[in-house]
């Protein structure tokens, strides 16, 4: 054998025994750092503000399509806010503002008195006063359904609708509820939906005959409160106090789905392009639940906006969202409802501009 080849073999053999020893030895790698999680881009952002000022109480808003007018109910004023320059045209005189409704064709806008239990009848070119129809106490919100020619008023405590109509401008029923109407929302085909707070269900009223045709319960919901409609995919949705967002067929009723929402919602929205629906809610956000499918929804990142900021209106052709919210300020830091903890600083109500981010683009994230 040949000697030197031994020896250069076994020194081979511990070279290979050596390596193999310390690769296993050896501690693994570090692994490559993970790489951050993708932000969601923000699906709205706060583009403007307004200063609308005392009376510092607030409650609904409404949206004029052809004026492209925001009305702002307001303790005993209605603001009327020229959209396109953010600029205020005008103030109607409404003692216990609430709910307002406009019908364009008529040029005359509706407004609930609860201080005066009347409905104001205003005109939209000179936003004077036009007449004052006695009806109840305890106005809410108020509906325009042109398909029937009426203006609905909602009434609490007596738990009843008023149905106006607008030709005459006179009452043409008081329709008993049973229970407090907090918002309602019309089909366009006859029928109006009504959320009734104190008994967590949905009415519904023919708008022709002028009574109720229907009783749909909400179970699992405290105290709905906003309302909004698909005409196109029948349907309904309702907000609830407990931040559940229901869905219901609007042929029999039947909640097709539940979703999360913020807390203290108190208006819906429906944007008929992107299929968003929107609850405005005090806690300081925008819940948007995408809408991919009649029985299909999926909650989207929540949008920031203000405390207090509860209620809005929403322009179907831009998307825009406006809100209306006050600065606030602490009374008394041992309560526990906010209600009573919280305060406004006085005429600090300002009406908020949300513009949809993706405005001027094309409409992408939506499967219909």
């Amino acid at each position: 054998m040949n000697l030197k080849y031994c020896h250069t073999a076994f020194l081979s053999g511990v070279s290979s025994l050596a390596v193999a020893f310390f690769a296993a030895a050896a501690p693994p790698p570090e692994p490559p750092p993970a790489a951050a999680p993708p932000v969601a881009a923000a699906l709205y952002r706060t583009t403007q503000s307004l200063v609308l000022g005392s009376p510092d109480r607030w409650d609904y808003l409404a949206w004029d399509a052809l004026s492209h007018r925001v009305f702002a109910a307001h303790e005993s004023t209605v603001t009327v806010v020229d959209a396109d320059r953010l600029s205020i045209v005008g103030q109607i005189p409404v003692a216990g503002a609430n709910g307002i409704a406009i019908v364009p064709s008529l040029h005359k806008g509706y407004a609930g008195s609860s201080a005066t239990r009347s409905i104001v009848v205003f005109d939209l070119a000179s936003l004077s006063v036009r007449k004052q129809i006695p009806s109840d106490e305890d106005t809410d919100g108020v509906v325009y359904d042109p398909e029937s020619g009426h203006v609905f008023v909602m009434h609490g405590d007596p738990k009843l609708v008023t149905a106006v109509d607008v030709r005459s401008d006179s009452v043409a029923a008081r329709i008993e509820l049973g229970g407090k109407p907090e918002f309602a929302a019309a089909d366009g085909a006859g029928k109006l939906y009504v959320n009734v707070v104190d008994q967590g269900n949905v009415q519904r009223i023919d708008t022709h005959s002028l009574r109720v045709d229907a009783t749909w319960p909400l179970p699992g919901c405290e105290r709905p409160h906003g309302m909004a409609i698909d005409v196109h995919a029948h349907r309904l949705f309702s907000g609830c106090v407990n931040q559940r967002l229901m869905v219901l067929d609007l042929h029999d009723g039947h909640v097709v789905a539940q979703l999360p929402i913020g807390s203290g919602s108190d208006a819906l929205g429906f944007d008929p392009k992107r299929h968003w629906v929107l609850s405005s809610n005090g806690v300081g956000t925008l819940s948007v639940i995408r809408e991919t499918g009649p029985d299909q929804y999926v909650p989207m990142p929540e949008v920031t906006t203000q405390p207090s900021a509860r209620t809005m209106t929403l322009d179907p052709e831009t998307g825009r969202v406006f809100l209306l919210a006050a600065e606030r300020v602490e009374k008394d830091s041992r309560a526990a409802d906010p209600r009573k903890r919280y305060g406004i600083s006085p005429g600090s109500l300002r009406l908020l501009v949300e513009q949809p981010s993706d405005a001027g683009a094309p409409i992408a994230g939506n499967d219909r």
